[in-house]
């Protein structure tokens, strides 16, 4: 048994929203608190409180879905110093995992097996300067980069950042529209036009159970 101990806002089983695993059953561990405040955060609940839970606890309690998968979430998940040990727990105990991430933490705080998913974060959102961009160095093929897209300054951004830090090939594209900002059928018609080969991400946990905690 270990003592080691984090902050977890919620945990619930739902389907995966985004990215590659997109429609899959997932087990959801939110982790409190971040330290980017993005002007398009739908997670707000999470900047602060929670329940203090031991990793012993916390896979307890995602065995009880039945779920194989699971997806370490936050907030800022990075911001935590047992998240590795949390993973690296997850993973022996056989669990598919994945991690998103903001892009302005060092991913290499997670072990190579987990499926990072590094959110860049583009001019739109405020907090383009915090990106590390030593993170492409790190990425894996088993990793995936999302960029959350509010307006064609951010879509234009974005495919600099791709050609400038040879992006495609190293790891799958996600690109996604800000939700209730940017209308997904104009970005669809950028991200054709543009060659880009890239996933649109829409957020399937959206469009199902629309913008609230547990979902």
């Amino acid at each position: 048994m270990t003592t080691s101990r984090l902050t977890i806002t919620e945990i619930f089983f739902s389907l995966q929203g985004e990215s590659s695993f997109a429609g899959l059953p997932c087990v959801m561990i939110r982790l409190t608190g971040c330290n980017l405040r993005c002007t398009w955060c739908d997670t707000e609940y999470s900047f602060h409180g929670g329940q203090s839970m031991t990793i012993d606890e916390i896979l307890v309690k995602a065995a009880s879905y039945g779920g194989r998968r699971v997806e370490i979430t936050g907030g800022e998940p990075l911001l935590q110093k047992e998240v590795g040990t949390l993973a690296k727990r997850l993973l022996d105990a056989g669990y598919t995992v994945l991690c998103e991430t903001s892009g302005e933490r060092d991913i290499d705080l997670l072990p190579r097996e987990v499926h990072r998913i590094v959110d860049f974060k583009a001019p739109g959102s405020g907090e383009s300067h915090r990106n590390d961009w030593g993170n492409v160095d790190r990425l894996t093929p088993r990793d995936e980069v999302k960029f959350v897209v509010k307006d064609r300054v951010d879509f234009d951004w974005m495919l600099e950042q791709v050609e400038q830090r040879r992006l495609a090939g190293r790891a799958p594209i996600l690109v996604s529209p800000v939700y209730g900002e940017m209308n997904p059928t104009t970005l669809a018609e950028w991200l054709l036009a543009s060659g880009l080969d890239a996933r649109l991400n829409l957020q399937m946990h959206k469009t199902l159970w629309g913008e609230k905690p547990g979902t």
